[in-house]
């Protein structure tokens, strides 16, 4: 397993361990208490600020912006119901296929 897939994995089972925890006490139980409205605001805001960091050629903003973009992408999925094998399964299911006619495949 590679040292990125153990963190995802780690993060992942932090945030899902803060569930029903006192929001007071945790940032990550706040989100969750906030409903997925909130959650899905805050990775919106994640993404443009890597995108900046990445227009500027910002390497170490880029990581760090990423970094904070997956824990709340983490944050929105737990929100949401949504698990890491859920979204394994729909790359899994577009493995050796051709991105454009994956696209093209795909309900309008």
């Amino acid at each position: 397993m590679s040292r990125f897939s153990e963190t995802l994995e780690r993060l992942a089972a932090t945030i899902e361990a803060r569930k029903g925890a006192d929001p007071a006490s945790s940032y990550t139980a706040k989100l969750l208490s906030e409903g997925v409205e909130r959650s899905a605001k805050k990775f919106g805001e994640e993404a443009v600020e890597a995108v900046i960091a990445a227009a500027q050629g910002d390497q170490d903003g880029l990581a760090a912006e990423s970094a904070d973009l997956i824990y709340h992408w983490l944050v929105l999925l737990a929100r949401a119901g949504v698990s890491l094998d859920d979204v394994a399964a729909k790359l899994e299911a577009r493995e050796g296929a051709s991105g454009l006619a994956e696209k093209a495949s795909r309900p309008k």
